[in-house]
């Protein structure tokens, strides 16, 4: 037996959820895309988009990534992975099953750590695909990478906090069905550095909340929108405040972590649609007397997409591994180099198959150009690659200074 064999759970999930993508979700891309023109609206609700909501319902294939039985499946982060790497094959598909971020993420703080109120107005709306959420915690005037400079402010007055400040890259806040936003901010700047910081729940109509435009990321306004969002004097309830005050990093470091993972099992999934479209096109494209693919250079880049998805994947299943048998903080090396590899090594295969598919590949007649933005965005997104392999780094280098410190006082005993 394999050290990342799966259960014959996820087994069942996994022929289920294909079977579904070859016979609703691959076929509704062009009703998608078709309902989204004819609407003229970036920010519209396609009808084929509820249609497979409701067939994914209907078929058992929601809140896949949701690890607490009875409102989930139920299923660790290691049976969940091949499941997000199926579903990042279609852009449509992780909102069909309700395993769309930052849904799942919020989801997962409010399940942890929101009051009966918050889970019973949120969650559940949230669990059901009837409502969207957005995270806000990035902030335009400052190095968002370094979350403890997070500067809007949240002001104790009486039983309430005084929100004041700009956030953007608040993904989903666009999103017609947006109804609550999770937002980051500093309560006690006198604070020690991780203990500044405090989570809030915000109805995004909430008076003094103001979205201000959606930002294009190059060049696409993504249906969800990543807003940037102004918040002037905005009044919210101490008991609004998710875990108690000062507990905003820890809340982050416990949401960013599955949240990260997810995003590199989509990466992957990505990766696998755009080489199956490489090998499709360089097989039935004729240039100088012969296919594409007899191309020698051609071959070394298909060869190499399969030689280092699978590396990228086993990273992803020991990340996951480690995550379900010793929890996010010991993983936090995997979880780190992952966020790194997934994005960087798919993003270098879209851009082969891009260039397999000659000017074709930079239209929207594909969906690489499409990847492509994604992907590049997301070394940014959830921490940027810089910071992940800082922490790496440290990690590395603090074995070493302990050897060395032993060494000067005698050695180890």
């Amino acid at each position: 037996m394999s050290l990342f064999d799966l259960s014959d759970r996820a087994r069942q999930y996994q022929s289920d959820l294909l079977e579904f993508m070859d016979s609703h979700v691959y076929p509704a891309e062009a009703v998608y895309e078709e309902q989204m023109r004819e609407s003229g609206d970036p920010h519209f609700q396609p009808p084929v988009l509820e249609e497979l909501k409701a067939e994914a319902r209907r078929r058992g294939l929601w809140n896949l990534f949701h690890p607490h039985p009875g409102t989930g499946a139920g299923l660790t982060n290691l049976e969940y992975a091949p499941l997000a790497e199926i579903m990042g094959r279609s852009h449509i598909a992780s909102e069909a099953c309700n395993c769309n971020a930052p849904d799942t993420g919020n989801m997962e703080v409010l399940e942890l750590f929101g009051t009966a109120e918050h889970r019973e107005k949120y969650l559940r709306p949230l669990l059901e695909g009837t409502m969207a959420s957005a995270f806000a915690m990035t902030e335009p005037a400052v190095a968002s990478s370094d979350a403890t400079n997070v500067e809007l402010s949240m002001v104790r007055d009486g039983e309430e906090y005084v929100l004041n400040g700009r956030k953007w890259f608040a993904s989903n806040a666009l999103h017609r069905n947006c109804k609550v936003l999770i937002v980051m901010g500093k309560t006690d700047p006198s604070a020690a550095p991780h203990r500044q910081q405090s989570m809030m729940v915000v109805p995004i109509d909430a008076p003094g909340v103001t979205v201000m435009r959606g930002l294009p990321v190059f060049g696409y306004q993504d249906r969800e929108g990543h807003a940037e969002i102004d918040f002037a004097d905005v009044r919210v309830p101490v008991a609004d405040v998710l875990k108690g005050e000062g507990e905003g990093f820890a809340i982050s470091q416990a949401r960013l972590g599955p949240g990260r993972i997810h995003h590199c099992m989509r990466a992957i999934g990505m990766a696998e649609r755009a080489l199956e479209l490489m090998c499709r096109r360089a097989s039935s494209r004729v240039t100088f007397g012969k296919p594409v693919s007899e191309n020698a250079n051609v071959q070394d880049w298909i060869a190499e997409a399969r030689i280092e998805i699978e590396m990228i994947r086993l990273l992803t299943l020991k990340a996951a591994y480690l995550m379900d048998t010793v929890g996010n903080k010991e993983a936090r090396t995997e979880i780190a180099a992952i966020k790194v590899a997934a994005p960087n090594i798919a993003l270098k295969i879209v851009d082969r198959a891009i260039q397999v598919h000659g000017g074709a590949g930079v239209t929207d007649d594909f969906p690489l150009a499409m990847m492509y933005a994604h992907l590049r965005t997301l070394r940014l997104a959830d921490g940027p690659d810089e910071v992940h392999k800082m922490s790496i780094a440290r990690r590395e280098l603090r074995k070493y200074r302990t050897k060395s410190e032993n060494n000067q006082h005698g050695g180890n005993k």
